[in-house]
């Protein structure tokens, strides 16, 4: 099942974060499934395992943001 976590773009001037389809793989850790579009730098690719936190944005809303590579 997937589910949605934000990915910070790179080279924007300011923070800017992409939501992209991710699966869990286990606690904390999920594998990017979403495509990247060739216009955007992600921090990190499609297919990639990263860990997520919980982060509370701007506007109030709730979700988990990749920080760090992580291994299957």
């Amino acid at each position: 099942m997937s589910t949605t976590i934000y990915i910070e773009l790179v080279d924007e001037g300011t923070q800017v974060w992409r939501p992209v389809e991710a699966e869990q793989v286990r606690e904390g850790v999920f594998r990017i499934i979403g495509r990247q579009p060739e216009d955007e730098h992600w921090q990190f690719a499609s297919g990639s395992f990263v860990r997520c936190r919980e982060r509370t944005f701007s506007g109030g809303e709730h979700g988990f943001v990749a920080y760090e590579m992580a291994t299957a």
